[in-house]
Parts: structure tokens; sequence; C-alpha cells
């Protein structure tokens, strides 16, 4: 099956499925995180929108314990950066309908939560298609290490993701049921 009709079964899939209110435990992948050394003192996330999984409890959760969190802002030349966000500050919506902060603080994540369409356990991603998250993963791994951590429901799972050459392969998924790494 092509890119294409999987993302639209699965986004279908989804949809259907999202009124479960299915989501992950932030301290599940707190304890991972601690356990396992992994820096996130700036996190990046993402702004909920069609029927992914909510990853704000967990960056709300990682801000108590002292990260500084950051959402994405999409430029003109559809390149991607992030910025800081607090629960309390204001967003606008962007011309794709997300939800993005108005700071002017850039982020640099050492630990970044990719919404995704679907994945496979060899830690594939398949997104919607625009490729923000992979030409964003390429610019930052030049910069520093980033720790990649893609969050899904556990029905979003496909045994094999198509790949090619610029797809980021990410280092964890976190679903409401396991942890894959």
């Amino acid at each position: 099956m092509n890119k294409s009709k999987l993302r639209s079964k699965i986004l279908n899939l989804r949809k259907k499925n999202f009124y479960k209110k299915l989501n992950v435990d932030p301290y599940r992948i707190y304890q991972f995180l601690k356990k396992n050394k992994i820096n996130f003192k700036n996190v990046g996330g993402y702004y909920p929108c069609n029927h992914e999984i909510d990853d704000l409890n967990v960056l709300h959760f990682l801000r108590n314990k002292e990260s500084n969190i950051s959402l994405p802002i999409i430029n003109e030349n559809n390149q991607m950066d992030f910025f800081e966000f607090t629960n309390i500050d204001p967003l606008k919506i962007n011309k794709y309908g997300i939800a993005e902060p108005i700071s002017v603080r850039k982020i640099y994540p050492d630990l970044i939560f990719v919404p995704l369409v679907a994945y496979d356990d060899d830690l594939n991603r398949l997104g919607y298609g625009g490729g923000f998250y992979d030409r964003y993963l390429e610019k930052i791994s030049k910069i520093k290490k980033i720790f990649k951590i893609g969050l899904g429901f556990s029905y979003q799972e496909i045994k094999k993701i198509p790949i090619n050459k610029y797809d980021k392969k990410l280092d964890l998924i976190v679903t409401e049921k396991k942890i894959i790494q």
C-alpha cells in the first residue's frame, strides 16, 4: 500500500476511535527519561489536532520537572522552528489550522515529541506527507543531538512503513499500551 492510501486509512481509523480518549502516561515517560539519562531540559511538543494523541499533559508534567517547553511555528518557506510555550500563553492559528505560540524565544529541543499517522516496530513513522518534521530533524541534527519520541495510539501500528531517504527514524514510540525502543 502506498503512503497516501495508508495515511488515509489510518486517519479514518483514528477519527473513528478518538472518542475512546486513550492517552499516554506522562509519569511513565518521565520515568523512562530519568532511567535512561535522556536530557529533557528543552522539550519540543506539538499542539494536538486532527485526532492526534494529546501530548499537552506530558508537556505540562515535564514543565513541572523544570523543562522548557516549546511548540513549532511554521515559517513562510515551510520550515519549522520551536518557540517557548506555557499553558497560559496565547496561541494563534496558522494557515494549516494548527495552533502555534506567539513567543519570540526560540528553543532548540533536546527531546522532541513527534505526532504520527502510523508507525512500525522498527521506529519508522508515517507523517502527514509535508515533511515538516523530517526537515526540522535534519536541520537540528547539524546543531545538536536530539531524542525523538513518536506519540501514537496502539492501533496506528502497522507491519512495515514504506520509507525513503528523507524519512527520519524515531528513537522511541510511546502508545497508551507500550513503549517501543
